[in-house]
């Protein structure tokens, strides 16, 4: 048996240069570079292997752990999971650092590969910098807490673990209906260490990401049920997009008239003129989605993983006679509800059911409410785009709020511009093929609802984790996937100040991105949540602390983020009216570095609720009738949701 005499860390970075996908014929490297920060426990071992021969991999230098295990984590996300970036970090804190990015992903289903330095294996210096002693057990180190998040779990202690702990790395990475987060933890000493590693584990190896093909039995189920039902509706999921089924949905949509709703991941996998499309379905839907799923008879779901967004915490279909169909790869997600399966490839199985459905001649009992539903939305648009502040007899749209705040912002920011009218100035104004940006706050809901994606694919939401500080982390992780196409982050300045690290990384690499960041001095979302349910603003706004009153009560906290991200090397520009707008993003598309727009809005001028309900906790007992009320009314239509 011939051998190659090599580090850990050598034969790691050699055997991940080897990986190739393989999907519908088309062969494409999978590891593509690697995120790096070094420390003393990843520099003299995987930085020393990666320094001496990267092969093909490109090297990167992150900024922040989390910051650049999210972008690795939106390359793959936009590359439809079969391109990744790998990432390396020091031991303890720098790991920890990335606990957050390994859920992220998981939760998402992306492929994330992740290689955390960790202790000595000897034990020998213990406590080694940066060590967490566990005295009741010393095997366990912080990397232990990647445990929960990921989908694959490794510590190679020994070099010659390496060996199977990354065959089944790439097993699961590679695994549409299981891939997710990856963690393979490296002891510091054993990066260093020499062994004779067999040369057949270095062989280019093809992972075949296949269609799994959908049983007949599952099939002829499907059919059964379908043509039993009038007024189905069809949920398209993220699955949609992985599993490139636009076409074959729209065909599926078309020929049988029936209409779908949009997840946050399925969003743009077909563009929202099509005629059967009606926008966002569930907790952030459009009113047309969700008033046609409260009276559908049957959801078939299309490689979603049903999350309480979609369903409305299982509340959403109303109809009593209503059932469930799921088309999903992975068995887990397909069993939800209680639903008939299909478990298979999304192209597949609706190219299948199409062609059963029409030996039958099947079609639905809709006759124009699908073109009434859209029809509607589209006035209920152009509404909520024209709402403009006035000062004596404007209601925002976001429900209670706190009648001083408005006037206070409009006096101390210089600004009565609106989320909504702000965020159709810039749909209209970006190149049909720009890809958008997003994660938390209130702009996911607005960006669901409101956004209309021209081309497929230029809609990137991160919602199965609503991870703060994704934002700015994964439109260069975008922009990195997609290098000719303009990219606009759009985050609120809370989740802008939780993490935006990246940014200097994008100026490092010269990949533009352009943050459109919407400062309402707010946890603008939250705060909506907690008013809306009895308690008044309490730690959301961003207020000075009250030396009398001992709370932050104070007045509202002005931040430049135009000047802070200026000393960046970022082209800036401070927006407070639709004319300062229309200037700074005709003059943003002419640089080659990026830029943030550092526009000031008034608070609760996002949108509300469409037909649509939360589970949330709200407390059974207080002192505030407020909030009593509110739990009543929770517990109310809770009565009218699934049990499970």
């Amino acid at each position: 048996m011939k051998t190659i005499r090599l580090t850990t860390a050598q034969a790691l970075v050699k055997f991940l240069n080897q990986q190739y996908v393989e999907f519908d014929g088309k062969e494409e490297k999978f590891v593509q570079g690697v995120f790096t920060i070094f420390g003393h426990g990843n520099v003299l071992g995987l930085g020393q292997a990666l320094e001496e021969n990267a092969g093909d991999l490109r090297v990167y230098q992150g900024r922040n752990e989390q910051g650049m295990a999210l972008a690795a984590t939106a390359y793959a996300k936009q590359n439809h999971r079969r391109k990744i970036i790998a990432c390396t970090s020091s031991v303890g804190p720098g790991a920890a650092n990335m606990v957050t990015a390994a859920g992220t992903a998981s939760a998402n289903n992306i492929p994330l590969l992740l290689l955390p330095g960790d202790t000595f294996a000897t034990r020998q210096p213990d406590p080694v910098l940066q060590q967490v002693e566990h005295y009741h057990n010393l095997t366990v180190t912080t990397n232990d807490a990647f445990r929960a998040v990921s989908k694959y779990w490794d510590r190679v202690s020994r070099p010659e673990h390496l060996m199977t702990a990354m065959i089944n790395a790439m097993r699961v990475l590679t695994d549409p209906a299981n891939t997710g987060a990856v963690t393979v933890c490296l002891p510091q000493d054993v990066q260093g260490e020499a062994y004779e590693f067999p040369e057949y584990f270095f062989k280019k190896r093809v992972h075949r990401i296949d269609r799994r093909v959908p049983t007949e039995s599952d099939i002829k189920e499907a059919v059964a049920l379908i043509k039993e039902k009038k007024k189905p509706i069809i949920v398209c999921g993220g699955g949609v997009r992985y599993s490139e089924a636009a076409e074959a949905l729209k065909s599926f949509s078309e020929k049988f008239n029936i209409p779908y709703g949009e997840t946050q991941a399925g969003k743009s996998a077909v563009e929202s003129s099509h005629s059967h499309n009606l926008g966002g379905i569930g907790i952030t839907g459009t009113l047309a989605s969700n008033l046609m799923a409260k009276e559908a008879d049957l959801v078939i779901g299309v490689g979603t993983r049903y999350s309480d967004f979609t369903t409305g915490s299982k509340q959403l279909f109303q109809n009593e006679n209503v059932q469930f169909l799921s088309i999903n790869t992975s068995e887990y997600h397909a069993y939800k509800l209680d639903a008939t399966k299909v478990v298979g490839d999304a192209k597949l199985a609706l190219q299948k059911l199409e062609e059963e459905l029409s030996n039958i001649d099947y079609k639905s009992s809709y006759s124009d409410e699908i073109q009434k539903a859209k029809e509607a939305w589209n006035k209920e648009v152009d509404r909520l785009y024209s709402i403009r502040y006035e000062e004596n007899e404007f209601i925002p749209e976001a429900g209670d709020h706190l009648p001083h705040v408005l006037p206070e912002f409009a006096e101390q920011f210089g600004s009565t511009i609106t989320q909504t009218e702000v965020l159709e100035f810039i749909n209209e104004h970006v190149a049909d093929d720009a890809i958008v940006v997003g994660a938390a706050g209130s702009l996911p809901s607005d960006l669901q609802r409101m956004w209309k994606s021209r081309t497929p694919n230029t809609y990137h939401m991160e919602y199965g984790y609503s991870c703060m500080g994704y934002e700015v982390s994964g439109a260069l992780g975008v922009k990195m996937a997609e290098p000719e196409k303009e990219v606009y982050v759009m985050t609120g300045d809370g989740s802008y100040l939780m993490l935006h690290s990246e940014l200097v990384t994008s100026i490092q690499e010269r990949k533009k991105i352009n943050i459109v960041l919407i400062d309402n001095a707010a946890f603008g979302c939250i705060n909506n949540l907690q008013m809306n349910n009895g308690m008044g603003s309490f730690g959301t706004e961003f207020r000075y602390r009250n030396e009398e009153t001992g709370k932050m009560d104070g007045d509202l906290i002005k931040i430049d983020f135009a000047k802070s991200a200026e000393g960046y090397g970022v082209k800036t520009y401070q927006v407070t009216t639709i004319e300062q707008l229309k200037e700074a993003l005709e003059d943003s598309k002419k640089q080659e570095v990026s830029t943030l727009l550092d526009i000031k809005v008034l608070p609760k001028t996002m949108t509300r609720d469409f037909e649509s309900w939360w589970n949330i906790g709200v407390a059974e007992t207080s002192k505030k009738q407020a909030i009593q009320d509110a739990y009543e009314r929770k517990e109310s239509v809770l009565q009218t949701a699934r049990k499970y």
